[in-house]
């Protein structure tokens, strides 16, 4: 199996046509950096990190996204730093005694409602958020407290809640129309309850920032490489390794992601078969990949037409490993927020983890 050091020579073995797309979409770089260790730590370091060389050098590799400027940093070496952690065995039992929020246990009495009142559906309702961030900022309440405990149906429900709560917000306020549904699973995902819940919210005057940056780098893209940026992004993955195309829907494991192994869905619309590759990544994620806590992200454009173009952007899913639910240390700091990301994860092993849940239904 490749892995992300293997990404310069991937690109170089790609036929020419390859190439040059790869290349006006991603730069990638390779840095060696070495250290020298004292003797006190000679013997501890092959213990954490396999041998003392691995550790006197290093080697970074840098993915940047020249289009969107998203990038990366590399080193697999982080995967293996010292961690202080909680006790990680019985997660499930953990979370059903003691967690239970009373307020999402019993959402008809205990929950807000939007004007237009309530959507329901088989697994959950909706609510509205008692502590909204956006006008319309509503929540999809499952019935099933564990949030890591979802089914086909349940997800496709939970969906379809909230593509009918977006649908009547529109239909309450015609100038709300740029939708987003977000699903932050356990507390490392920020969710300051544990009660499985989705949050969706409609935005008004343009999209919410992040999403128009990329409309608009996608849309200089087009005009100055006469080519779709979406279509040219995919198989740029494609072509190392890194994505492929089910039932029409592109799955991709981000060679500059937001944080540890994300994989984004693309899809011309929120239809079944993206609901149920969503559902298969989310399978794998859970048992394949072992995550505990992720985020999700739907990206849609508008919901009726707007002023700017939308031509050729997709529905794209981001779903985000947020590390062990348990770990007290932050998968973020400031040079996140502020600088590039810095990746433990390989895009490649990603990839490789999720083609059994990809491939069919469990």
């Amino acid at each position: 199996m490749s892995t992300i050091s293997d990404l310069p020579r991937l690109v170089e073995e790609l036929p020419a046509a390859a190439q040059e797309r790869f290349r006006r979409i991603f730069r990638v770089s390779v840095y060696e950096t070495t250290l020298r260790l004292p003797s006190g730590m000679i013997a501890w370091v092959p213990e954490r990190f396999g041998s003392v060389e691995a550790v006197q050098t290093q080697h970074i590799v840098r993915v940047t996204n020249l289009v969107t400027l998203e990038g990366a940093l590399y080193n697999p070496l982080r995967a293996q730093r010292p961690i202080e952690f909680r006790d990680q065995r019985n997660m499930e039992a953990r979370l059903l005694v003691g967690s239970r929020d009373e307020h999402f246990a019993n959402p008809l009495a205990q929950t807000p409602e939007d004007p237009f009142g309530r959507i329901h559906g088989q697994f959950g309702v909706s609510a509205a958020n008692v502590a909204k961030y956006d006008a319309h900022h509503g929540l999809v309440i499952f019935r099933e407290h564990n949030p890591l405990r979802f089914s086909r149906a349940s997800l496709f429900d939970y969906l379809d809640i909230a593509q009918r709560w977006l649908k009547a917000a529109n239909e309450l306020d015609s100038q709300a129309l740029y939708p987003i549904i977000i699903w932050n699973c356990l507390w490392r995902a920020g969710a300051s309850v544990t009660h499985g819940h989705l949050q969706v919210a409609l935005t008004r005057e343009m999209h919410y920032p992040k999403v128009e940056r990329l409309r608009r780098a996608a849309q200089a893209y087009g005009q100055q490489e006469g080519s779709d940026y979406f279509q040219d992004w995919f198989q740029a993955h494609a072509d190392v390794g890194c994505a492929q195309r089910i039932d029409g829907v592109g799955v991709v494991a981000h060679l500059a992601p937001t944080k540890e192994q994300e994989v984004i869905l693309a899809a011309p619309s929120l239809n079944d078969s993206l609901k149920e590759t969503l559902y298969r990544t989310l399978e794998g994620y859970i048992h394949d990949l072992q995550v505990t806590s992720f985020n999700m992200a739907i990206v849609m454009p508008p919901l009726t037409p707007a002023s700017e173009s939308w031509e050729g952007f997709p529905v794209l899913v981001h779903v985000v490993d947020r590390g062990d639910a348990d770990n007290r240390t932050s998968d973020i700091g400031a040079m996140e927020l502020y600088a590039e990301t810095v990746v433990a994860s390989d895009p490649f092993a990603v990839m490789e983890g999720l083609r059994t849940a990809l491939g069919g239904p469990r």
